[in-house]
């Protein structure tokens, strides 16, 4: 499929050099304007909506497609007013510079999401919302003709990664989960070791992920501030009184106490676990599957305050080729074992990577080996808007590698061995996880 020409953008030049004639007035395009000079044209620019302007999107994801020489961020989009008013001030102390200021001043801004969706001159969107926001969202914009970049943890229940993976699929847009660790060097170097055989017979991956909330705030009445829309803030989730440790810090950008309620998201299990996780299922190979059995244990923050997520937690995981998948609440890391040696990936600490034997960390592959490309995230989702290609984690993958953390969250919930259907996506010996397949969840269960 070719990308929808955005007709009012692609267009505008021509239209305007043709009204500037009829009225016999000389109308002067810069060469910079039409790419003469090496740069990309306007007509040219992958236009994007950002839907969300918090802490991730300040940080990391606003920064990369503002400087993005083929892409052009043409409305901002947030429930909060005050992170629209992204004052000349605050930007500089951002982004340390005037150039990406100037690039934010003249983009338009709405509280409402639909409006991103609804314009003509948007190509893609790039959401970076609340969890329960990520697929509703997801699905309009597919439903729209566009392309999409989305924040993980991507789903809130299995069945619903399903909708949003068909969703994608049947209306053929370009999908990014947006996880960056398939473009860090050294977890994209040991899938790549552990794919072509150099550890021999994957037998097992260990992975870990931080430690949730030792303890929880106590829920305080507030009123909701003016510049938020709460009820928008809250969209599919269940409706609770406003408090600022419910949603986001007012005027700031540290870690948001929704994070840690299951209304709004699975805490560590999933936050974190989409990114180790991921490099699990893509070092098995199992990109587009699942495991076949899986069984856990977990402890919830104490019961009583706001927030009640995971603390801690182990999951165990069995697939179809005999592989064992052991996750659990320790630091990040991603590990395989074989029968020729083990290759360890870490996040943070001393040593990115370790190996036994430790040859393995210089040892060549052949012409023919499997390699993945290695680029940014988000680099990855405009190259892919271009070709019409498959991104290196589009909403299959997404949806898999969040279903996998799903699956460690309802085995701790419900108890016992439950045997999964990978396929059918349906556990095969119990209605109580089944009745959790679809739909989050949103109370702990204490033991």
């Amino acid at each position: 499929m070719q990308r929808q020409d955005s007709l009012s953008r692609r267009s505008f030049l021509r239209r305007a050099a043709g009204a500037a004639g009829a009225v016999g007035v000389p109308w002067m395009v810069p060469g910079s304007a039409l790419g003469a000079d090496g740069s990309i044209a306007p007509s040219e620019r992958i236009t994007i909506g950002m839907i969300g302007v918090g802490r991730q999107v300040v940080a990391y994801n606003l920064p990369f497609f503002l400087d993005a020489p083929d892409a052009q961020v043409v409305v901002l989009c947030d429930v909060d007013r005050w992170r629209l008013e992204l004052e000349s001030e605050r930007l500089v102390k951002i982004y340390g510079g005037e150039v990406l200021r100037r690039k934010v001043e003249n983009v338009a801004k709405t509280q409402d999401y639909r409006e991103v969706i609804g314009r003509e001159d948007v190509d893609a969107v790039m959401i970076s919302t609340t969890d329960p926001w990520h697929v509703p969202m997801s699905i309009e914009a597919a439903e729209a003709g566009k392309d999409v970049c989305c924040e993980k943890p991507l789903t809130r229940s299995i069945g619903e990664g399903r909708r949003l993976a068909d969703a994608v699929k049947r209306h053929g847009r370009v999908f990014r989960t947006d996880s960056e660790f398939r473009s860090i060097a050294h977890f994209h170097r040991a899938v790549e070791l552990v794919r072509n055989g150099m550890i021999g017979e994957l037998t097992t991956i260990r992975c870990g992920v931080p430690y949730g909330p030792d303890s929880s705030p106590q829920h305080v009445d507030m009123p909701v501030p003016p510049e938020l829309d709460y009820a928008m803030w809250q969209g599919p989730a269940p409706r609770r009184p406003y408090t600022e440790q419910r949603v986001h810090q007012r005027h700031g950008y540290e870690r948001p106490g929704w994070m840690n309620i299951l209304d709004y998201c699975d805490g560590m299990i999933t936050n974190w676990g989409t990114h180790l996780c991921d490099i699990a299922q893509w070092g098995n190979d199992s990109d587009d599957s699942g495991p076949v059995e899986v069984e856990g244990e977990g402890v919830y923050v104490p019961a009583g305050g706001l927030w009640n997520v995971l603390r801690s937690f182990e999951a165990r995981y069995r697939y179809a080729n005999g592989v064992a998948l052991f996750y659990r609440t320790e630091a990040p890391f991603a590990r395989f074992e074989g029968t020729e040696g083990w290759i360890q990936a870490n996040f943070g600490g001393p040593s990115p990577l370790e190996a036994e034997p430790e040859s393995l960390l210089s040892a060549e592959l052949g012409p023919d080996a499997v390699r993945f490309p290695l680029k940014h995230e988000k680099r990855d989702f405009l190259d892919c808007i271009k070709t019409r290609e498959r991104t290196l984690a589009d909403a299959e993958v997404g949806h898999r590698t969040t279903a996998l953390c799903h699956l460690g969250h309802i085995a701790i919930q419900v108890g016992g061995r439950l045997q999964w259907d990978p396929v059918q996506e349906q556990f095969l010996n119990s209605d109580e996880a089944n009745a959790l397949v679809d739909r989050p969840i949103l109370e702990p269960r204490y033991a």
